[in-house]
C-alpha cells in the first residue's frame, strides 16, 4: 500500500465490496486510475484545486469530466445555491426558475426556442433521439461522438453488453471528417433515418466544411439535426459550438459545465420540434429541482458578465503552447501528440516498437500524480486556473517527459512503473 494514498486505497478497498468498480462512474474508476500511484478519492475543491482524502494538493485539470467551468466552489454559484436552500429544492407545483433559465438558455443558444431539462447528458440525448424518432415517424439513427449510457446509443459500442440486439441494430456509427460514411448509412437506410446525432467537435478539427455538409445531407433526407453539446456547450463559446462554426442544429443538448458541477442537462431547440415533447414522454420527479437551476443561473448569467470563455481559450493556448514545445524539447513527437482546441486539448500517447500507449501512459499518470498535477491525458480548462497552474503545470510536464524519453530510449519503463499498467480501455472519443 502506497503511503502517499494510504487513505485513498483503503477507501478503494471497502468500496470495491459494495460498489462494481467502486465508483458511480467510469471514468473514475480504477479503470482509469493505476492502483497504488493514484488517489482515489477526493475530499474538497476550492477553485483550481483539490485535496484528495489523504491531504495531498492537486491542480486539477480534469475538473470534474468538463462539469467544472468557473472553478470548484465558486462563491456565485454557491451563494445563489446556498440562497435556495432556505426555500426549499423541490416540490409539488414548477418553480419559477424552470423558466427564468429556459430564458436564459433561449438567449444565449441560437438554435434554442423551447428548452426542457434533464439531470445527466444521457437525459437529454436520449430524449433528444425519441422527440426526433416521435417527429419523423422513422426508428434509425446515425451517431458520432460520445452520447452516453443508454441503450440506443451504448449499443453501438464494444460496451454492449445487456443491450437487445434488436435495439443495437437501429443505431449506425459514421466517422468525423468523413462525409461518405454518412452518405452509405442513408443509402443503406434509405428513408428510415430519423436524427443525425454528433459532437460537433471532440478531438478532431472539422475539415472541409463538415459540420454544415452534415447538417445539409441530414435535411436532404428529412431527418434531424441534433448537436450532442454536452461539453462543447457554454465552453467554445457561450452559445457553444453551434455559435463558434456557425452551423446551427434542429436541437441540441446541454450538461457538464452548465451549473458548473450541479446536476442538470438541457434538450432545446426548434419550437416545432420541441412541441412534440407534449405528445412523447420525457418526465422527471428532479427535473425541475431548483438547486440545480438556481446554481445553472448564476453560472450562465456569470458567463455573460465576465470573460469566461476567453479565459478558458487565452489559459488554454499557454497550456497547449507550452506541452508542443515540451514535447519538441526531448523529441517526443513520435509519441506524444497535442490535440482538440485550447479551451478542451488532449494529450495523446501512442505506442512505440517497445512500448503500449497505455504503458506509456501508466508511467505518466504515475508522475504526474505525485507531482500536484491531476489529469487523464485532457486539459479541462476552467475559468480558476492562473498563470502559476499552468507554470506549475509545465514545469511537472518537463520533469515528466524526461522521465518518458529515458523510459524509452533506454528501455527502462518497466523498472520505472511502480505499478501494472493500464489495460486497453473503452475509449469514448
Amino acid at each position: 500500500m502506497s503511503s502517499r494514498y494510504k487513505r485513498s486505497e483503503e477507501l478503494l478497498e471497502k468500496a470495491l465490496k459494495i460498489i462494481p468498480i467502486g465508483s458511480q462512474t467510469f471514468s473514475k474508476s480504477i479503470t482509469q486510475y493505476p492502483l497504488g500511484v493514484s488517489p482515489h478519492f477526493i475530499k474538497k475543491g476550492k477553485g483550481s484545486h483539490v485535496w484528495d482524502v489523504d491531504g495531498n494538493e492537486y491542480i486539477d485539470f480534469v475538473n470534474a469530466l468538463c462539469a467544472i467551468t468557473l472553478g470548484y466552489n465558486d462563491p456565485d454559484v454557491t451563494n445563489a445555491v446556498k440562497a435556495q436552500l432556505e426555500d426549499g429544492t423541490i416540490f409539488t407545483l414548477p418553480h419559477e426558475l424552470e423558466i427564468k433559465v429556459s430564458e436564459k438558455v433561449i438567449e444565449i443558444v441560437p438554435c434554442a426556442e423551447m428548452v426542457r431539462f434533464g439531470k445527466n447528458g444521457s437525459d437529454v440525448t436520449s430524449g433528444a433521439i425519441r422527440l426526433a424518432r416521435a417527429h419523423t415517424k422513422r426508428d434509425h439513427v446515425a451517431v458520432c461522438g460520445y452520447h452516453g449510457w443508454q441503450d440506443w446509443y451504448i449499443g453501438s459500442t464494444s460496451r454492449n453488453l445487456g443491450v437487445p440486439k434488436a435495439v443495437s441494430d437501429l443505431t449506425h456509427v459514421f466517422t468525423y471528417n468523413d462525409l461518405n460514411s454518412l452518405h452509405r448509412i442513408f443509402k443503406e437506410y434509405s428513408g428510415q433515418i430519423a436524427a443525425v446525432i454528433m459532437e460537433p467537435m471532440n478531438v478532431k478539427e472539422p475539415v472541409d466544411n463538415f459540420l454544415a455538409k452534415v447538417k445539409e445531407l441530414t435535411h436532404e433526407n428529412q431527418a434531424v439535426f441534433i448537436f450532442d453539446e454536452t461539453i462543447t456547450g457554454f465552453r467554445f463559446a457561450e452559445g457553444g459550438a453551434q455559435k463558434y462554426f456557425g452551423v446551427i442544429p434542429d436541437l441540441a443538448t446541454f450538461g457538464k459545465g452548465l451549473a458548473n458541477g450541479y446536476p442538470v442537462s438541457a434538450i432545446a431547440g426548434k419550437a416545432e420540434i420541441m412541441r412534440m415533447m407534449e405528445e412523447i414522454f420525457f418526465s422527471f420527479t428532479f427535473g425541475g429541482e431548483t438547486l440545480s437551476l438556481a446554481a445553472t443561473l448564476a453560472a450562465m448569467t456569470k458567463l455573460q458578465r465576465e470573460p469566461v470563455i476567453k479565459t478558458l481559450w487565452s489559459q488554454g493556448s499557454k497550456v497547449i503552447k507550452g506541452t508542443n514545445a515540451l514535447i519538441e524539447k526531448y523529441a517526443l513527437g513520435n509519441v506524444l501528440s497535442t490535440a482538440g482546441k485550447d479551451c478542451w486539448s488532449f494529450l495523446l500517447f501512442k505506442d512505440t516498437d517497445v512500448y503500449s500507449q497505455w504503458e506509456l501512459k501508466t508511467l505518466f499518470l504515475q508522475e504526474v500524480f505525485a507531482r500536484g498535477v491531476l489529469t487523464v491525458g485532457t486539459h479541462n480548462m476552467s475559468y480558476a486556473h492562473t498563470d502559476e497552474d499552468i507554470s506549475a503545470l509545465l514545469n511537472c510536464y518537463d520533469e515528466v517527459f524526461g522521465i518518458l524519453k529515458n523510459a524509452i530510449t533506454n528501455n527502462r519503463l518497466k523498472e520505472l512503473l511502480k505499478t501494472k499498467p493500464l489495460v486497453p480501455l473503452f475509449k469514448i472519443r
